[in-house]
């Protein structure tokens, strides 16, 4: 397997990562702005396939119509010179200060309507380029005082702004799917569906649930001290991973956006592992983009930026042939057969067995011998970590 990547590992990045200037809330910026055309050029020399951005990311938010259009035509020029494509877009409803209170969820009306508005522009740039998915991250859409925001009105005014934009990608025909990024907090004290078992629910709310899935993201998940392998499985199962965002994270704190791998190289693993060869046959899992959100040190000047760029990558090559290592390692394949790891897609009740035929089976629990339990009948889960481990760390 080859370390160096390729046009057919979809690896995509924002432009708001490589181009990040650095600024944080404690420090000014330590990198200049990054022109959109040298990001694209770049990031195609080094093996990527796709670039995404926020609307703002590539023209201000005040830009005069021909200073929007300048910029996409530049856009557009770089890609075709390029071969780069643009599989996802998403709208910036939280950086101007019309947002404070959010977009969709805003209390003031007049700011909703605005978020809308923009939103439908941007969508209509996004058909333009050909992406198939429109991430939405409401990152304003929560609060800091439980009192300052009815919960459940503004997950109606959430509901509404959604099925709006439902209704108008299905009568424009356009070929976009949305895909929610969950996020606990930050910038918001509490975000609303801040999680990837939030968003699925609310999306069963909607009018055109087929239209929406999830983005979920390793940190937001991770900064709520959730299991990121554990919320992309839920979301495979219910066929809803439109997109993904991969970073690092350690532990519960802020947002770190750290190189993929840079964080729970643990979990980190067995996610690639998921993806790749987590299908019911042994198959890959998730066909679509991997796409990296992070952001470049602010310790990094512009040559530590495409390094940053380029180890995304690299870590994840790493981790797919780590994985493949390890499924195709024959004491592996012991360990999961003792472990009995794929005996739970064995249903637990025989073909049409009911409830009366289970209460009448006394093998299943009045001649169950649970004391077997005490003292046997291990599940051999710590060997079988062990040559998970041995695996990651290449000792395999």
């Amino acid at each position: 397997m080859t370390l160096e990547p390729t046009r057919d590992d979809k690896f995509s990045f924002g432009l708001w990562t490589v181009g990040w200037e650095a600024a944080d809330p404690f420090g000014s910026a330590t990198r200049p702005p990054l022109d959109t055309v040298e990001a694209v050029n770049k990031l195609s020399d080094l093996g990527a396939y796709g670039l995404t951005f926020h609307d703002n990311d590539l023209f201000p938010f005040d830009a005069t119509p021909a200073q929007r259009q300048h910029e996409i035509d530049r856009l557009k020029g770089a890609l075709d010179a390029t071969g780069l494509i643009v599989p996802m877009v998403t709208t910036n409803l939280f950086t101007h200060p019309v947002f404070k209170d959010g977009g969709f969820t805003s209390n003031d009306r007049g700011v909703r309507r605005f978020a809308l508005r923009k939103v439908i522009e941007n969508i209509d740039l996004a058909a333009e380029l050909g992406a198939e998915t429109f991430v939405m991250w409401g990152g304003r859409e929560g609060s800091e005082y439980d009192a300052a925001k009815d919960i459940r009105g503004a997950l109606a005014r959430y509901r509404e702004a959604v099925n709006l934009l439902g209704d108008y990608v299905t009568d424009k025909g356009y070929n976009i799917r949305f895909a929610i990024e969950p996020k606990p907090n930050e910038p918001r004290g509490d975000i609303l569906l801040p999680t990837v078992g939030h968003a699925l629910a609310f999306i069963e709310t909607l009018d055109r649930p087929e239209l929406v899935g999830v983005n979920p993201e390793t940190g937001h998940e991770q900064m709520a001290g959730l299991n990121f392998t554990h919320g992309i499985a839920q979301a495979l199962d219910q066929g809803k991973l439109f997109h993904i965002d991969l970073n690092g994270q350690r532990g519960i704190k802020f947002d770190q956006d750290l190189v993929f791998g840079h964080g729970d190289l643990q979990n980190a693993f067995s996610l690639v592992d998921l993806l790749e060869n987590g299908g019911p046959n042994g198959g890959q899992t998730y066909t679509g983009p991997r796409h990296f959100d992070y952001k470049p040190s602010r310790t990094e000047d512009i040559n530590g930026v495409w390094d940053s760029a380029a180890a995304n990558m690299r870590t994840y090559l790493l981790l797919k042939e780590r994985a493949a290592a390890f499924r195709a390692d024959p004491e592996v394949q012991a360990a999961l057969l003792a472990s009995r790891v794929q005996e739970i897609n064995e249903p637990t009740l025989d073909p049409g067995e009911s409830y009366e035929a289970l209460r009448a089976d006394k093998s299943s629990y009045e001649d169950f011998d649970t004391e077997a339990y005490f003292g046997g009948k291990g599940f051999g889960f710590v060997k079988l970590q062990q040559l998970f481990i041995e695996h990651l760390l290449g000792a395999r």
